[in-house]
């Protein structure tokens, strides 16, 4: 996972807390990730992605105070509910 994070412009981070993160206050700073997953496979692979987006997002703005400017969510490998006999498979 790639991570880029920079303080928001001016602002004062002291007194920032999880109430007024909770409240919907600006946030401290902003974020650039890239993250790689691995996922099962038959499934809906852009709704699985979309699900991550969303989740990192969240989290990041509710435990750090910080917005997400650009979240890349790469599948880096597809398991097969069908033919799980080993670690080593993969569906190519």
């Amino acid at each position: 996972m790639n991570t880029s994070v920079r303080q928001a412009p001016g602002r004062n981070t002291a007194g920032r807390d999880a109430e007024s993160a909770a409240r919907g206050e600006a946030a401290l700073g902003e974020a650039r990730l890239r993250i790689a997953v691995e996922l099962g496979y038959p499934s809906n692979i852009g709704a699985q992605c979309a699900a991550v987006r969303r989740e990192v997002t969240e989290r990041l703005r509710t435990w750090a105070g910080m917005d997400v400017s650009d979240l890349q969510v790469s599948v880096e490998r597809l398991h097969s509910a069908h033919g799980r006999h080993t670690d080593q498979e993969r569906v190519r």
